[in-house]
C-alpha cells in the first residue's frame, strides 16, 4: 500500500485548504481510510476517517463542523477539505489506511505540511 499525500502549504486564518491522499490501486476498497495530524511537540492525532464498509465518517471534536472528509473510489483517492482554519490547525497531516483508525493505522504517507499564519 502506498499513500501520498498533497495539498499542504500556508494559509491565513479563516482560510481554506483541501488535502489529497492518493492511494495504490484498491487501497480504499479494502482499507478505513484517516487523516491524522502531528503539531511540534505534541503526538499525532486523529482528525478524521471514512469507513471501507459503509463510509460512516468520524471527526475530532477540534475540526467538527469545518473539516470534511470524503473519497473517490475510482481515483483511488481521499480528500480532507479544510475551511475556517486556526492558528491551531497548523501541523503536519497525514494519511493512514488501516482496520480501525482509533485504534491504529497500518500505512502511512509521509505527510503534508499544513500552517495556518497572517
Amino acid at each position: 500500500v502506498q499513500l501520498v499525500e498533497s495539498g499542504g502549504g500556508l494559509v491565513q486564518p479563516g482560510g481554506s485548504l483541501r488535502l489529497s491522499c492518493a492511494a495504490s490501486r484498491r487501497t480504499l476498497n479494502y482499507y478505513t481510510m484517516g487523516w491524522f495530524r502531528q503539531a511540534p511537540g505534541k503526538e499525532r492525532e486523529a482528525v478524521s476517517c471514512i469507513s471501507n464498509s459503509d463510509g460512516a465518517t468520524y471527526y475530532a471534536d477540534p475540526v467538527k463542523g469545518r473539516f470534511t472528509i470524503s473519497r473517490d473510489n475510482a481515483a483511488n483517492t481521499v480528500y480532507l477539505q479544510m475551511n475556517s482554519l486556526k492558528p491551531e490547525d497548523t501541523a503536519v497531516y497525514y494519511c493512514g489506511a488501516g482496520e480501525d483508525c482509533l485504534v491504529g493505522m497500518d500505512y502511512w504517507g509521509k505527510g503534508t505540511l499544513v500552517t495556518v499564519s497572517s
